[in-house]
């Protein structure tokens, strides 16, 4: 009988362990620049925060184009802490609708999650008149 609840005890701990992640809980995830004029930079930042039961840990964060850079944080973020992911889209040379996107790989619930960025680049009057 003694076993019996060791094995029990040792059953839920290691099922308990095994279920425990992270989970983002994004406050948008995408988000409409509007009219961006040609050569700005536009910058947008991603909060969330980690609703999960275990810490979360990003691997990386990639743009779907060398116009956009993502910034993140390093550190693992534990339960109930809150944290950011920054876009930065650089419009020079990119007239017209954007859609970009931002992939996060973690070890979170999700491991992997797609963060949207939208707008549109006002083409900048370069020929004096």
């Amino acid at each position: 009988m003694k076993y019996l609840f060791s094995f029990l005890f040792l059953f839920i701990a290691a099922t308990t362990l095994t279920f425990a992640q992270g989970v983002f809980s994004f406050g948008e995830e995408e988000h409409n620049f509007g009219d961006i004029k040609e050569g700005e930079l536009a910058e947008h930042v991603f909060a969330f925060e980690n609703t999960g039961d275990a810490p979360i840990v990003i691997e990386n964060v990639r743009a779907s184009c060398g116009c956009t850079t993502p910034e993140w944080p390093k550190e693992p973020i534990m339960p109930g802490e809150s944290a950011e992911i920054k876009a930065i889209f650089n419009s020079k040379g990119r007239p017209g609708n954007v859609y970009k996107t931002i992939t996060i790989t973690s070890n979170a619930s999700e491991t992997t999650k797609t963060l949207k960025l939208r707008g549109q680049v006002i083409k900048s009057d370069s020929t004096p008149e």
